[in-house]
């Protein structure tokens, strides 16, 4: 949409609204009036501020796209942030100055969600602003101040000391897709909820009951969760992160996800333990490598994997494949099962790396979109389930990674594949570990796969500005917090390296006494209702991340200023232009900067790799979402390879949250977007030549000419 007509109507619906409601003093609904009409006043003068500072985007925002066919960068994605904010602003008023003196109009409410979208105009300016000087302070093309750490943590002191509640209350998830809100909305109360019993001595299942039963004064109050939720991520604690988002690992979950998933004929869980392998050399099939086991932090160690498969193929009910199976009895295979006709090996193999910030979640939390790959692509897939950070910081994920796909070569017959062409698979943090596989692989002369599948990957393990970067002020999915913690863990910052108990990482915790559920439900119900007859006890339920939030004295408007106990003054932040300032937050946030040398390992960040370390990856495919935080990664990472000359596809898709794979089930849009993943996977598969010749492990047959001519 133009943005000028989207400023025009800004103005016109301001102008209505000031008319209207700073008209005759016999109105229905005189102190409201006066809020709406201060608020529109202040909306009104965003706007004229704005329209110039956008105009200057959409003059030079071209530039920082990958080509003429792939428009996405972070500045466009501000301004379409901005846009939708404006949007949501206009119908608003609209309705506002068309039903005021309507006798169901709901003065109060309209006034508090106009307050909100005013808050979050006015933070989305100071956004704007920001992004200006990443464009006056960067070179010309490139989205990040790689060159520059002191510009780069004055950006992130900047805003991590920004006001950020008003995102996750009345507007949160405006920027999505509207078939996400209620989704979001979810995930928001049941963290901010889960908050309040984290810490107590039960399992994660009690803990989620206690939660849904004490969410109702979050769906109430928005404006007490936004501030609840902005508190948790401000300063994160990293163990109720993991707590939370493991969750998705239980049972009752699981099983919701199988049901609405395809079913599928193997859903096998394996541990293969850490024995050394030989593979041949790429170069020269004669010759072979030694590939150790894990090795990192505690010694060699077992890999954990899933084997998913649409059907039945040969190998994948042998003894052998069986014994290596995490459950006891092991499943019953095929030959028990006549009626269950067993397919030939495929010539395809997917091994994927799932998701989670390098700290959370396991292959199970994944398995509705790898069902349905298994079932539209008709392949195996390998799922790895590596070891997580704080425990397991770099490089134990990626060690296990490239054993599991090291091993996956040597045994494809026992996962139904003769892997004629095999893809790496990966989302978010898994992006990042199929890329850097595929390097380790080149830097041992083994085979690399056919092609890699990255969906929104993370390639800049820092918290380096971006303009993408700075949506960690609004992602209900990926705040600054969040993604600097992750990020500080698997570079070891935070490193509490233990060696792992030997089984399936506590899942077996989640199942409780009856008795004791049961206590636990009736004391949430006990809490909930107690909340609403306390009111201090309503907004200090939780245990101690950091002090409880404090309403703002002007119905839901953050502060300008910090608190006097800020360990950062005022001095100390970035200029705007005389007469702004963004709000500030009463919780201000320690972000440790990403400093460890470890993040500029090329294994790490794999976009401050050597050119050589980078020069014959095969086709590499990334889906990145217009609306993610990482989408600047996804751009420069396929700039780089671009202007390598090695083969790179990126696809930005509009209007999702980071994480959509996860989502794929829940609107037209993520389907859409995982039917991309699918094709780019397709592609792969389907290509006549897939990689460097150098690279590539030979056929059987050009093996046995090989050796016969070398005879």
């Amino acid at each position: 949409m133009d943005y000028k007509l989207v400023f025009a109507a800004l103005e016109t619906v301001c102008e209505d609204n000031i008319s209207i409601l700073g008209g005759p003093s016999d109105l229905p609904y005189g102190a409201v009036a006066t809020r709406l009409a201060n608020c529109m006043k202040q909306i009104q003068e965003h706007g004229r501020a704005l329209e110039p500072v956008v105009a200057s985007f959409t003059a030079v925002y071209h530039h920082y796209d990958f080509d003429e066919q792939t428009p996405g960068n972070g500045y466009r994605t501000l301004v379409k942030v901005l846009q939708s904010c404006l949007l949501h602003i206009i119908h608003k008023g609209r309705y506002i100055a068309s039903n005021y003196n309507s006798a169901f109009f709901r003065a109060d409410h309209n006034a508090t969600e106009m307050e909100a979208y005013c808050n979050a105009l006015c933070q989305l300016r100071a956004l704007l602003y920001l992004a200006q000087q990443l464009i006056n302070d960067n070179a010309y093309g490139q989205l990040y101040s790689l060159q520059d750490g002191d510009l780069s943590n004055k950006f992130v002191r900047e805003y991590s000391s920004m006001h950020k509640a008003c995102f996750y209350g009345r507007c949160l998830g405006f920027q999505f897709s509207p078939a996400l809100r209620p989704f979001l909305q979810t995930i928001v109360i049941s963290m901010v909820s889960y908050g309040e019993t984290y810490g107590k001595q039960q399992s994660g299942l009690g803990m989620a009951a206690l939660s849904l039963l004490t969410s109702g004064k979050y769906v109430i109050d928005p404006e007490l969760r936004g501030a609840e939720f902005e508190r948790i991520t401000q300063n994160l604690d990293m163990q109720f992160w993991k707590s939370f988002w493991n969750l998705t690992e239980s049972g009752l979950i699981t099983g919701f996800n199988r049901i609405a998933s395809s079913p599928v004929q193997v859903n096998l869980t394996m541990t293969v333990p850490p024995v050394a392998l030989r593979l041949p050399l790429a170069s020269d099939p004669n010759l072979t490598a030694a590939v150790s086991p894990p090795l990192a932090h505690w010694g060699p160690g077992p890999v954990h994997m899933r084997l998913i498969s649409y059907e039945i193929r040969e190998g994948q009910d042998s003894d052998e494949l069986l014994a290596l199976s995490r459950r006891d009895p092991p499943p019953i295979s095929a030959s028990q099962l006549p009626w269950v006709q067993k397919q030939p090996r495929s010539p395809w193999l997917i091994v994927h790396f799932h998701g989670g910030g390098f700290v959370a979640q396991t292959s199970r939390s994944h398995e509705n979109y790898l069902r349905t790959w298994s079932k539209e692509l008709n392949v195996p897939i390998l799922s790895v389930d590596y070891s997580l950070s704080p425990e397991a910081p770099f490089p134990r994920a990626l060690e296990e990674c490239f054993y599991a796909y090291c091993w996956a070569l040597k045994n494809c017959h026992l996962l139904g594949s003769t892997a004629e062409r095999v893809c790496l698979a990966g989302d978010s943090a898994g992006g990042n570990l199929c890329i850097t596989v595929t390097m380790k692989a080149m830097s041992c002369g083994i085979r690399v796969p056919d092609g890699i599948m990255a969906a929104y990957p993370a390639t800049l393990l820092t918290t380096d500005a971006s303009p993408s970067r700075l949506l960690t002020l609004i992602d209900p999915l990926l705040p600054l917090g969040v993604l600097a913690k992750c990020l500080n863990a698997y570079a070891g910052a935070d490193c509490q390296t233990v060696q792992p108990a030997v089984g399936n990482s506590g899942l077996s915790s989640l199942s409780r006494d009856t008795a004791v559920l049961l206590s636990d439900l009736t004391q949430g119900a006990s809490n909930w209702i107690q909340s609403f007859l306390d009111p201090a006890r309503a907004t200090g339920g939780t245990r101690s991340l950091s002090s409880s939030p404090k309403r703002s004295q002007n119905n839901g408007t953050a502060h300008r200023t910090t608190n006097n106990n800020s360990t950062q003054n005022c001095g100390d932040y970035m200029e705007y232009p005389e007469g702004f300032q963004p709000l500030r937050s009463e919780c201000l946030a320690f972000i440790r900067p990403t400093s460890c040398p470890i993040i500029k390992n090329p294994f790490v960040s794999p976009l401050l790799a050597p050119n050589n370390l980078l020069r014959g990856l095969p086709p590499v495919y990334i889906v990145a979402s217009a609306l993610d935080a990482l989408l600047d990664d996804s751009v420069m990472f396929a700039k780089k390879l671009r202007d390598m000359g090695q083969p790179v596809s990126l696809t930005v898709v509009e209007d999702l949250p980071h994480g959509f794979l996860s989502l794929s089930q829940l609107s037209k849009e993520t389907e859409v977007a995982s039917a991309i993943c699918v094709e780019q996977m397709r592609r792969i598969f389907q290509q006549e030549n897939p990689t460097p010749s150098l690279h590539r492990r030979p056929n059987l047959q050009e093996t046995y000419l090989s050796t016969s001519h070398s005879g």
